[in-house]
């Protein structure tokens, strides 16, 4: 077995969508492989696409922005699994509207979720990656980073998630720890179906109309971002650390 197929990696908001094609494809490539997300029970998908296909995977449920779960759910994975040297902070939510209707508890969750739950996610792992002289992290951004109508709070968690990368690729880097993040643009998820909804228009045409401004001229599916965070967390990218990777089918002006 190589050093590669012993890794340990937590990937959250894994029962849908991003997380769950990470989680396959960590999996695939050889990780033993955490799938949090706040319902345990809707990890049992991706549980099992990962478990059919050969590979080690348990169900760990955990809100990311409580301390006291995130120390509990990780606790528990380098019980189950060994001590975990890769981490995904991928869970999100939306809670898009126009500033002037956008409520104090809109912009406390989303900065919760996005930011909260990577500090806390990363601060509990970094101590098994220190320990093994080993860690990947890599924390999802997103195009709207550069600014969103109706996601003044999802713009600025998701800008926010790139300070946070390039503060702990400083940090972390002498203890051979990579930090990293991967900017999705238009991919075809639950989230991008409720922006559709959200704008009054059936998800076709909001993906038509997507895939006519991307230079690719196609709109992005979850395994396109898979593929990014796997070159990420390879072994191989130890001398990657501290960047932002826009997965989002060209420019984006």
């Amino acid at each position: 077995m190589s050093t590669t197929e012993q890794r340990v990696a937590i990937v959250t908001g894994a029962a849908r969508g991003i997380g769950a094609a990470t989680a396959v494809r960590l999996a695939a490539e050889g990780r033993a492989v955490a799938v949090l997300d706040l319902d345990e029970a809707a990890c049992g998908e991706t549980v099992q696409a990962i478990t059919a296909a050969g590979g080690k995977a348990i169900a760990v449920g955990c809100d990311v922005a409580d301390s006291a779960q995130v120390e509990s759910a990780v606790a528990r994975v380098a019980e189950e699994l060994g001590a975990p040297t890769v981490l995904v902070n991928n869970a999100g939510v939306l809670r898009d509207n126009l500033l002037f209707k956008m409520s104090d508890a809109d912009w406390d969750t989303v900065m919760n979720v996005h930011l909260r739950g990577a500090f806390l996610m990363s601060r509990a792992c970094q101590t098994h990656m220190v320990e093994a002289e080993f860690g990947r992290i890599v924390s999802l951004s997103s195009s709207s980073a550069l600014g969103n109508r109706g996601q003044a709070n999802y713009a600025a968690a998701k800008a926010g998630m790139q300070g946070f990368t390039k503060t702990l690729a400083k940090e972390l880097g002498k203890f051979g720890i990579t930090a990293n993040s991967v900017a999705p643009g238009f991919i075809v998820t639950d989230m991008t179906a409720a922006t559709a909804e959200r704008v009054g228009m059936g998800f076709e045409d909001f993906q038509i109309a997507a895939a006519s401004q991307i230079p690719v001229r196609r709109v992005g599916r979850p395994e396109d971002v898979a593929n990014a965070i796997a070159f990420f967390t390879a072994d191989a990218a130890g001398f990657v650390s501290g960047q932002v990777m826009y997965v989002a089918g060209g420019p984006l002006n």
